[in-house]
């Protein structure tokens, strides 16, 4: 695969690469890379400096004349080593307002557009009084667009959701809404693969969701490419779209967030410390594989792109086309220091 940055805007940013089994830290700028050491980064590994991240530091090196190698020769993994995941669910208002639509709309004592009106009335509500909803999902899954995302045989359904991935910098316990942002190190692109018919559990309905069997399997978290610093970003406006083999499915904004990333950053550190390089998924926005009624299949190419972020290209293969190691051992590989 040939690695580009196309889509990346920032002067410079983060990326992790492979050379045969072993996987180093990288520095890209425009279509040049170059391998970070610890001297580089003035600390031990990638999580160590975005606890305290100095930016100034690498931007020194973008004009030096160090060992760049042209970004096209590389094969990219995935930027960030994260020991948490989590995930805001409903948090795009008019994802959110489909959905409740599509319900209601069920009942025919409501025309499609008092089922709107209503719906957006309700989001509304939530934005206003209610707080983020989080789960969690397992760092181990988190992969790059480098290995093939294998589809599970036990499903047809896997569904795809294209996300804004904050990247967490300073530690981060019951911060203010007001100092989220002090905590953020950087963005990157997550593709939050879901097995729609796992999410809701058969056998007991009262326990509800199953977010560990939905979102687990290996490789249902392709990451990257690149981690781009925070202040190069505007987290709050980014336009954020998935091609499905060149077929555009998901077309929205982060502006459309019900709960802004500083107040989701802030209502998560109120449970648990979030530690560097964690990874905070910020939602998906409308025209997942359910409300096409499309769901992903042996040879779909998925195309992402986050405004400013770059570009992440996922090749979907089924189990048994493909040796279902690799996505394990590429998330092996991308955990490692």
């Amino acid at each position: 695969m040939t690695t580009s940055s196309a889509g990346l805007t920032a002067p410079f940013a983060l990326a992790r690469f492979r050379d045969g089994d072993a996987v180093h830290l990288g520095l890209v700028a425009g279509d040049r890379i170059r391998e970070l050491s610890a001297v580089d980064l003035g600390a031990a590994d990638l999580n160590a400096f975005l606890g305290r991240p100095d930016w100034e530091r690498l931007r020194a090196l973008v004009s030096g004349d160090g060992p760049w190698m042209p970004l096209a020769d590389v094969v990219l993994t995935a930027p960030v080593v994260p020991r948490q995941v989590l995930q805001a669910g409903a948090n795009y208002r008019q994802h959110v307002i489909e959905l409740v639509v599509a319900g209601l709309t069920q009942d025919d004592t409501r025309t499609p557009e008092e089922a709107r009106a209503f719906a957006a009335k309700l989001m509304d509500d939530r934005a206003a009084n209610g707080e983020p909803y989080f789960f969690i999902g397992l760092p181990t899954i988190v992969v790059g667009d480098d290995v093939p995302l294998v589809l599970p045989g036990y499903s047809d359904v896997h569904d795809w959701e294209l996300e804004l991935a904050v990247v967490i910098g300073t530690e981060a316990y019951r911060v203010s809404r007001e100092d989220a942002l002090d905590h953020v190190a950087g963005y990157t692109i997550v593709n939050d693969i879901t097995t729609r018919d796992l999410v809701f559990r058969k056998d007991m309905k009262e326990i509800g969701t199953d977010w560990y069997r939905a979102k687990n399997a290996p490789g249902f978290l392709p990451t990257g490419p690149f981690l781009v610093p925070a202040p190069f970003v505007d987290g709050g406006d980014l336009d954020v779209r998935l091609d499905l083999n060149g077929e555009t499915k998901q077309d929205g904004s982060t502006s459309d967030l019900l709960f802004d990333i500083p107040t989701l950053v802030s209502s998560a550190s109120q449970t648990t410390v979030l530690l560097p390089g964690d990874l905070l998924l910020t939602g998906s926005p409308p025209g997942n594989g359910q409300h096409w009624r499309r769901f992903l299949r042996d040879g779909d190419v998925m195309t992402g792109t986050i405004e400013g972020l770059g570009t992440q290209l996922v090749r979907c293969v089924a189990e048994g086309a493909a040796a279902a190691t690799p996505a394990a051992s590429a998330a092996t590989g991308a955990n490692a220091s």
